[in-house]
């Protein structure tokens, strides 16, 4: 690869795979990975916990003041995790009760603000890739490298079905289409940076594409976009 570093941003629906390509990417490329879903994970499990009225917007201003978020790498995993005012979320913010409520929470103007503040500081130094829904058009609408990650729903269901299903024995594929179909709605129409392709971006749908495929697929248009930049 070349030394020149880039910025690549991966949006798209739920349950697409963005979070893994992104890991996989990165450490191919031996960039930063940030994940952008957990930031606002995180932020929810704050409000749930302190019990903070999302609707109410002089709580939330205070709650954000209140919020030190942060990535550490974890030697013995290999991966990047979030931690919430020093403790190690990355877990935690996994849960589905987190889940039902990330999008509502996500779509407060201040809780995104103070998101997107902190993603953009991030990516100063460039040689990062994030993941999420607005990357590539609100955080980054520079970057070099924009991916669009699509898929069949009912595929993208059967896989959130199966990483949740470990977590939790109880849990319906009934539930997990509602949540998903509901957080695509709201991610979707919500007023403050709604979840839609960049004009410059370039669509990957993996309903059929095993994780290697897409990771070879994104390395491609990687070194074919660096090459140009050379």
């Amino acid at each position: 690869m070349a030394k020149k570093k880039i910025i690549v941003t991966i949006d798209g629906w739920s349950s697409c795979g963005k979070s893994t390509l992104a890991k996989q990417l990165a450490k191919v490329l031996g960039y930063v990975y940030v994940d952008s879903g957990a930031m606002y994970r995180a932020i929810t499990l704050y409000f749930l916990r302190n019990h903070i009225d999302w609707t109410d917007t002089n709580e939330v201003d205070i709650a954000l003041r209140n919020i030190s978020i942060e990535f550490h790498y974890n030697e013995v995993s290999q991966q990047s995790e979030i931690f919430l005012n020093g403790e190690n979320v990355e877990y935690v913010i996994r849960d589905l009760v987190i889940a039902e409520k990330v999008s509502d929470v996500a779509a407060i103007e201040a809780v995104r603000s103070f998101a997107v503040a902190q993603q953009q500081n991030l990516g100063k130094k460039k040689g990062i890739v994030m993941d999420g829904r607005d990357i590539g058009t609100t955080v980054f609408p520079h970057a070099e490298l924009k991916i669009f990650m699509t898929a069949d729903t009912v595929v993208r269901v059967e896989r959130r079905f199966k990483e949740l299903y470990s977590k939790n024995p109880n849990i319906t594929i009934e539930e997990v289409k509602n949540n998903l179909e509901m957080r695509d709605y709201i991610d979707s129409n919500r007023k403050i940076s709604p979840l839609r392709k960049a004009e410059d971006a370039i669509e990957i749908d993996n309903t059929n594409l095993n994780m290697d495929e897409q990771l070879r697929i994104a390395i491609d248009m990687t070194e074919k976009k660096l090459k140009t930049l050379a």
